[in-house]
């Protein structure tokens, strides 16, 4: 079976790939990241937490529809990788994205997949 999506030959551009792998750095952490947005719960979390800058538990857990248990542990999930920060206020805690750049990332990553689909529904 042939596809269309590999090389029909094999030549390797080496001062290229030198040059890359020189230059690529340690991407553990970013991948975390990604891992912890891969999954459709903590993304509903982050992508409530650019529409409203704080929520408690409780909040979430209704938005998510879970038990506050299961919000609080996404939402320390996320706390513990730095992509969201929580302050206790009285007897509730709430969260919020850490910073402009995790704001930034899960928006970009929606727009990109809202660009996608209308582009899959335009070849159709």
């Amino acid at each position: 079976m042939q596809t269309n999506d590999m090389c029909e030959v094999t030549k390797v551009n080496e001062n290229v790939v030198i040059s890359v792998k020189q230059q690529l750095p340690d991407v553990t952490n970013v991948a975390k990241i990604f891992k912890a947005l891969a999954d459709e719960t903590r993304l509903k979390i982050a992508y409530a937490l650019t529409i409203e800058e704080e929520l408690c538990v409780c909040d979430v857990s209704e938005i998510i529809d879970s038990s506050t248990a299961t919000a609080s542990h996404h939402l320390r999930y996320l706390r513990d990788l730095s992509l969201a920060k929580s302050e206790r206020k009285g007897k509730l805690v709430y969260y919020a994205l850490a910073d402009h750049h995790v704001n930034q990332l899960v928006k970009i990553a929606y727009e990109h997949a809202i660009e996608e689909s209308e582009k899959i529904g335009e070849s159709n």
